[in-house]
């Protein structure tokens, strides 16, 4: 690990590798005594046709009893041979995520017993992959919705609560069509805090949120809707199942990643590097250049004044910001960040920065991220693309594609959220 770069990219592999479905379900399985009847598999999400295929392999013994259905983002199918996996859109839903949440609710888990088991894994990506609108919504309805809330800077814990008071599958509701089978959801946490209930929208927990919350939601964020849909919330034809209302309290429900625990891999692995490591916080919300500037005023603190720590060092930080997009870009909240960031390090010697979503998909554009160093601004400057006029179109992905510097892994076939590691070298002598 000679360079900073390599030293940051490390990082972010180890923050991957601590949330790979093949690390973290076969542990659990071993946990799981397999049911008298059927192994129903069914999840929504980025990471969960990973997850469904090492449920398969893992309990191959039990192959001839596991059926199920799961949906996933394009792009991030695996081979199952008895759970059927289902593509379909993300972040604005589509008819195959609609007509795959219908058969799943209506067909996958119809006609259980007590005697079997229903194996829910869910990941972040679930909300729009499992778009199953409530009656009197339209998919369009939704689509227009989803849209709108996603470039207004609304939270994923705002964006979640509003998706669940429109639909006819989450917030509780698959989990109820479950019953009286026994029901166990195992979760890849993608949002701030790791509330269960808003992981995907929480298909198969109760929810607290209510419809008044939703509309006041739509409200504050000034999205138009349809009659329907205000009709829909107004009246509280949307409200999902409570908690302590009764059966889904007594489902079992485990989150097995967690944005922490990727964080705390990536100490682990800069401590091998010899660096000492600083977990701020895994659960930053806001807009991304304003969290930009307060990283920033921490780096400079470091590499200046030695406080409150002294380099060489990282800092780790994790969490969900927003981009409210008003340019023409496709936004991208990881690289808004480091866009921010480069801007208002002004150049700093010592500081190095990663910053990227560990599903690899970073806003409207197939990359997870990018790199920034000492000379991002300047090299910026000299393509003709000052960092403030990147900012203003929210282009930071077209900037670090033309520097050379974005991140491109693919489908990490996970998802735990961002992951951010802003690097402060020892001053020169």
């Amino acid at each position: 690990m000679t360079t900073p770069r390599d030293q940051l990219t490390a990082l972010f592999h180890a923050a991957l590798a601590a949330a790979d479905p093949a690390r973290i379900i076969p542990p659990a399985l071993d946990t799981l005594t397999p049911p008298a009847g059927r192994i129903v598999v069914i999840g929504a999400g980025k990471a969960s046709a990973a997850m469904a295929q090492i449920v398969e392999q893992h309990w191959a013994d039990h192959a001839d009893r596991i059926s199920g259905l799961v949906v996933t983002r394009d792009g991030h199918a695996v081979p199952c041979r008895h759970i059927e996996i289902v593509e379909a859109a993300h972040p604005v839903p589509d008819a195959r995520g609609r007509d795959a949440a219908r058969r799943m609710l209506e067909e996958t888990v119809a006609n259980l017993s007590e005697d079997d088991l229903v194996l829910a894994l869910i990941s972040g990506g679930g909300s729009a992959l499992l778009a199953l609108p409530a009656p009197g919504i339209t998919l369009e309805d939704k689509q227009a919705i989803s849209r709108a809330l996603l470039k207004s800077g609304a939270t994923i814990g705002e964006i979640n609560t509003v998706r669940k008071h429109l639909s006819a599958i989450k917030g509780g509701r698959l989990g109820l069509a479950c019953r009286p089978a026994r029901l166990v959801t195992w979760l890849i946490s993608d949002v701030p805090g790791d509330d269960p209930s808003l992981i995907a929208s929480g298909p198969t927990l109760a929810d607290p949120g209510t419809c008044a919350d939703a509309l006041a939601i739509l409200a504050r964020h000034r999205v138009d809707i349809a009659d329907a849909v205000r009709h829909h919330l107004e009246s509280g034809a949307g409200e999902t199942p409570k908690p302590g209302d009764g059966w889904l309290d007594t489902a079992d429900v485990r989150c097995l990643a967690t944005p922490q625990m990727a964080l705390e891999a990536a100490a682990a692995c800069a401590a091998s590097m010899g660096l000492h490591a600083h977990i701020l916080s895994d659960a930053i919300e806001g807009e991304s250049r304003d969290v930009a500037f307060t990283h920033a005023a921490i780096a400079r603190q470091v590499a200046d004044r030695g406080q409150p720590f002294r380099p060489p060092c990282v800092l780790l930080s994790g969490g969900e910001t927003t981009v409210t997009v008003r340019g023409t870009g496709c936004g991208g909240r990881n690289v808004e960040f480091l866009a921010a960031l480069a801007h208002a390090l002004c150049g700093h010697p010592q500081i190095h920065a990663l910053a990227a979503d560990t599903d690899g998909v970073d806003g409207g554009a197939e990359l997870a991220g990018a790199i920034i160093d000492p000379h991002t601004s300047e090299r910026a400057r000299a393509l003709g693309r000052p960092i403030l006029t990147v900012l203003d179109d929210n282009d930071g992905h077209g900037l670090f594609q033309a520097l050379g510097d974005s991140l491109d892994t693919g489908p990490t076939l996970t998802n735990v959220n961002d992951f951010r590691a802003i690097l402060i070298t020892a001053p020169t002598p």
